[in-house]
C-alpha cells in the first residue's frame, strides 16, 4: 500500500470493536489475567501488553503506522522528540565510547550530544555534513553512532547522505539520522541506507502543535548489522539486568527491543497514550499537509528571493539555492517542506522583524498549521556559544519560518509590511 492508506489504517483492526478511529487505551496497567500469562509476557515468551512504561495497545497502532510510512522494521514511541534522540544513542554507546554529529543540527540536539552526554563519559566529535570530508578521519574503534538531520533546522540544508552512509557501512556503524523536518512524506532515511530514523513527533506529524512525543524507527534487517558486530556488544552479550539475556539470539528486532526493555524500562520517559492517539490523528493527514505547506513555503521563499532587504534566502526547493540538485537527488519533491530561515543585516533588524509581524505568531515550534517566526541564535540555540553559532552556521541576523496552511497572498504580505 502507498503511504496514504498506510497512514489511515494500517497497525489497527477495526474489527475487534467497530470504532473507526483507534481507541485510546488510557490505562496504566493490564490484566493478565493468569500468573502464567504474566510470567510469560516478562519472559517474552508470548507478546502482549505489559505496563504502559513498556507498551500500550494505542500507542503500538502509533508505532506500527510510522515504521510502516518510514517503510522500517519496528518503531519505538517516545514522551518527546529529545527523548528519542536520547534512546536512540544510548541504545549504541556507553561511557569511554565517541558518537559522529553533524554540525548543522537543532540547538537542543547539539546540546544533548555535545554537552549532556559528555557528562554520561560519551565524547562527541563534530563533523561537516554537508560534504562528509572530514568524517572518516574522525573514526576509530570505539566510534558508535553517526547522527545527522535530512534536513537542518534552522539552516535548511541537506547533507550528502550518500557519502555518510558509505563511510559508515565501510566502518560498520550505525547511522542516525533526524528526520523530523523532512517526514517520510517527502524523505525515507532507511531506503537510503540509514539504520535509525529518529523523529520530534510534535513537529509535522502532530500538526498543530497539540502534542509531545518522538518516535524511533529501525531499519529492516539491522539486526544483520548488529549481530557478531564487535562495536556492540551489548546485543550480543548477556544482559545481566535481564537474566542474561542475549538480544541477539531473539527473534525480533533487537535494535527496537532492547530501546523497549531496558532503556524505556528503566528511564521511563514514556509517551502518553493520550498523546499516542493525538499523533495517530496527525499522521491520518500528514500527506497533504506536507505538500501543502511545502507549495507555500516555496511561495514564500521566492517572494523573500527577490527583497533587497534580505541578504540570503536557504530553502533547497528554490531552483537558485546551491543545494536544490541535492534535493532533486534525496526528497519526492523538490519543495523541500515548510521551513526555510533567511537572513537580514543585524541582530536589530531581526528582532524588528519579529515584533512587527501580525500573522506570523513568534513561537520556537515548528510544524504547525499556523505560521511561525523564529530568531534563532536568541532562542532555539541561545545556548550555543558564539564559536558554536558559527559553526552551525546560525547568524544574528537569521530567522526561521515555519509557513503554516494560511493563504500565501496573506503571509507574504505580512512579511512585505514587517520587512519595511
Amino acid at each position: 500500500m502507498e503511504q496514504e492508506t498506510l497512514a489511515l489504517h494500517h497497525g489497527y483492526d477495526k474489527q475487534a470493536f467497530g470504532t473507526m478511529s483507534v481507541p485510546i487505551y488510557q490505562t496504566t496497567a493490564y490484566d493478565f489475567g493468569s500468573a502464567e500469562t504474566a510470567a510469560n509476557r516478562f519472559a517474552l515468551k508470548e507478546l502482549g501488553p505489559i505496563y504502559t512504561r513498556l507498551n500500550n495497545p494505542t500507542t503500538d497502532v502509533l508505532e506500527a503506522r510510522i515504521s510502516a510510512l518510514e517503510n522500517g522494521e519496528a518503531a519505538i514511541a517516545t514522551a518527546s522528540g529529545q527523548a528519542a534522540i536520547f534512546f536512540a544513542i544510548a541504545n549504541l554507546a556507553e561511557v569511554g565510547d565517541n558518537i559522529l554529529v553533524a554540525k548543522k543540527v537543532y540547538g537542543g540536539s547539539t546540546t544533548l550530544l555535545t554537552h549532556t552526554l559528555k557528562r554520561f563519559g560519551i565524547n562527541a566529535r563534530v563533523f561537516e555534513s554537508d560534504h562528509a570530508d572530514d568524517l572518516e578521519a574522525l573514526i576509530d574503534n570505539k566510534t558508535k553512532a553517526i547522527f545527522f538531520e535530512s534536513l537542518s533546522n534552522p539552516q535548511i540544508a541537506i547533507p550528502n547522505i550518500e557519502k555518510i552512509v558509505a563511510i559508515a557501512k565501510k566502518y560498520n556503524i550505525i547511522t542516525v539520522c533526524d528526520n523530523t523536518v523532512a517526514t517520510p512524506i517527502l524523505f525515507q532515511p532507511l531506503n537510503h541506507g540509514v539504520d535509525v530514523s529518529v523523529h520530534s513527533a510534535s513537529k509535522y506529524i502532530s500538526g498543530q502543535g497539540s502534542a509531545m512525543g518522538g518516535l524511533i524507527v529501525e531499519a529492516k534487517n539491522l539486526n544483520d548489522k548488529l549481530i557478531d558486530n564487535p562495536r556492540y556488544p551489548q546485543f550480543n552479550e548477556p544482559d545481566e539486568s535481564y537474566h542474561g539475556l542475549i538480544y541477539a539470539t531473539l527473534p525480533f528486532p533487537i535494535f527496537s527491543l532492547r530501546i523497549r526493555l531496558s532503556l524505556i524500562r528503566d528511564i521511563g520517559a514514556t509517551i502518553a497514550p493520550f498523546n499516542s492517539w493525538l499523533l495517530i490523528q496527525g499522521l491520518e493527514t500528514l500527506s497533504l499537509r506536507v505538500k501543502e505547506h511545502s507549495r507555500n513555503a516555496y511561495k514564500v521563499a521566492k517572494f523573500l528571493s527577490s527583497h533587497p532587504k534580505v541578504l540570503k534566502v536557504s530553502y533547497p526547493g528554490l531552483e537558485s539555492d546551491p543545494l536544490h540538485a541535492r534535493a532533486k537527488q534525496y526528497f519526492k519533491e523538490a519543495q523541500t517542506s515548510g521551513l526555510l530561515s533567511f537572513e537580514v543585516k543585524d541582530l536589530e533588524s531581526a528582532k524588528q522583524i519579529l515584533n512587527s509581524t501580525k500573522i506570523f505568531s513568534v513561537v520556537v515550534n515548528i510544524g504547525d498549521s499556523k505560521s511561525i517566526i523564529t530568531h534563532p541564535a536568541s532562542t532555539t540555540h541561545q545556548q550555543l556559544s558564539i564559536e558554536e553559532l558559527e559553526k552551525s552556521g546560525i547568524q544574528a541576523g537569521l530567522i526561521r519560518l515555519s509557513i503554516g496552511l494560511e493563504n500565501t497572498d496573506d503571509l507574504i504580505e505580512d512579511l512585505k509590511i514587517a520587512l519595511g
